[in-house]
């Protein structure tokens, strides 16, 4: 699976390596994708898709890259199984309630809680992550 994501400050790319250890410790494959470097070749073939994204300006998903990758995928989520991960440093998480909206109107399914941390996971975060991750794993 893809674990895909854009990271401002490093707080959502530390989301991913822990999710991904979940994956990993669940027994599964995946494979970590930063938007800002790496090209997605396609989501097509994948059976679930996971995206992470934090909150910038005001409770919004980053615009400069991420929503235009959004954007380029949209016609490939319908019918997956999509997970939602990000970070944030203010603010309730109605940037998430938004982003989850977004993704079932285009289809797609949420079949987790997704998972959104206040700054950098550590401690108890930490755990929460990778538990996101074996999670996923499962679907």
């Amino acid at each position: 699976m893809k674990i895909i994501y854009w990271s401002g400050t490093g707080n959502t790319e530390a989301m991913a390596n822990l999710i991904l250890e979940g994956v990993k410790e669940a027994g599964a494959v995946g494979e970590l994708i930063n938007i800002s470097t790496t090209d997605v070749d396609s989501i097509a073939n994948e059976e679930v898709v996971v995206l992470g994204c934090p909150c910038m300006g005001d409770e919004e998903l980053e615009d400069g890259e991420f929503l235009p990758f959004l954007e380029s995928i949209e016609g490939d989520l319908n019918g997956k199984k999509v997970a939602l991960f990000g970070s944030y440093g203010w603010g309730s998480g109605e940037w998430m309630e938004n982003f989850e909206e977004k993704i079932k109107d285009l289809g797609a399914s949420l079949p987790l809680e997704s998972l959104i941390v206040n700054y950098t996971p550590e401690g108890e975060d930490e755990e929460r992550c990778r538990e996101y991750g074996r999670q996923i794993a499962a679907l």
